[in-house]
């Protein structure tokens, strides 16, 4: 019974949000930052702790009933924040400045990608609406640890799990790293799950 209820106090506080994240918040990746763009927001399920705890948070998703979804948790959760934070936009044009956010989440959308422009595209933007000393935090698919199974990264490929994926590798994600002039806030991180798929983690410090 116990258990039951500090899952229940958990999960009022952060939601569903990516474990990994959960770490970074541990590790005072936002204590000093506070404009959170969640890219690929999808229902908000990565921004409940941070509009429960006074974040000046943005979210963009290209899918309308999602937003809608997104603006009515805002409302709930944190009702000074306007509507308009929240807003239908692909992660290739997003509607705010450079510069204008300290944090970028990038959550198990960047795996969508059509092709490797597009995914070069998306990364772009993602970093140029980031501040100095600003945090990309991505989750997202990759060849690491199932190789022989999915073949080389830098294009969409069925994964073992049967879904369709754009995958990175780490050397990928290093050169990315140093193109964009960042430095990774962590070691690159990969979780496997019984072979079936790899999601890797990768956080960039501009």
């Amino acid at each position: 019974m116990k258990s039951q209820a500090v899952g229940a106090e958990l999960r009022s506080q952060f939601g569903d949000i990516d474990i990994y994240l959960f770490d970074q918040i541990l590790r005072g990746r936002f204590d000093a930052r506070t404009r959170v763009l969640d890219a690929g927001c999808g229902e908000g399920r990565n921004l409940i702790y941070f509009l429960q705890h006074g974040f000046t948070c943005y979210g963009v998703d290209e899918d309308a009933t999602a937003i809608q979804l997104m603006r009515r948790t805002a409302s709930r959760l944190a009702p000074q924040l306007p509507a308009d934070n929240f807003v239908v936009a692909s992660l290739d044009k997003i509607p705010h400045a450079d510069g204008s956010m300290d944090v970028v989440l990038a959550s198990a959308v960047l795996h969508f990608a059509r092709d490797e422009a597009h995914w070069s595209a998306m990364v772009q933007e993602l970093w140029r609406v980031l501040a100095s000393n600003g945090l990309l935090f991505a989750r997202l698919a990759s060849n690491i640890g199932i190789e022989s199974a999915v073949g080389p990264a830098g294009r969409v490929v069925r994964i073992p799990d049967g879904s369709e994926r754009f995958i990175v590798d780490e050397a990928m994600l290093l050169g990315w790293t140093e193109r964009l002039g960042g430095r990774l806030a962590d070691p690159i991180k990969t979780t496997n799950v019984q072979q079936q798929r790899c999601m890797t983690t990768w956080c960039v410090i501009k």
